[in-house]
């Protein structure tokens, strides 16, 4: 299970960083986001919730990060599943080029703050609670 949290969390930095890329590119076209972005977006939120709840589950079966951090763990993986549906929210569904560039941002933030978490030993390698 704690591999599955691992390939998880990688796909989420990765996904952070295509996330980033794309918005750019809209960014620098002065193109207007579109709903395959924001599809994106949610499946982006999801994969942060799915990576949450596996953590979880390992919490809940006796395991936890070497960092024994569990709440800033946990506080960390909540904010990476709602920042960026937030942002929409907060942009109330603006498409525009400041939007993109805003998205970009918050994405490459994300990435970073992620890499961070693994630097930190948050997100693994996961030992028995003694």
């Amino acid at each position: 299970m704690a591999d599955i949290h691992q390939i998880l969390f990688n796909m989420h930095i990765l996904y952070s960083l295509a996330l980033g890329i794309w918005a750019s590119a809209i960014a620098a076209r002065n193109e207007s986001i579109s709903g395959h972005y924001l599809g994106a977006v949610v499946t982006y939120a999801l994969l942060a919730g799915v990576a949450l709840l596996v953590g979880v589950v390992l919490l809940l079966s006796g395991f936890q990060p070497r960092s024994e951090r569990i709440v800033v763990y946990v506080l960390y993986l909540l904010w990476l599943a709602i920042i960026m549906p937030g942002l929409f929210s907060l942009m109330h569904g603006r498409d525009d080029r400041r939007a993109a560039l805003a998205f970009a941002l918050l994405a490459f933030f994300n990435a970073t703050t992620s890499l961070s978490m693994i630097e930190r030993e948050l997100v693994g390698p996961w030992i028995p609670i003694p």
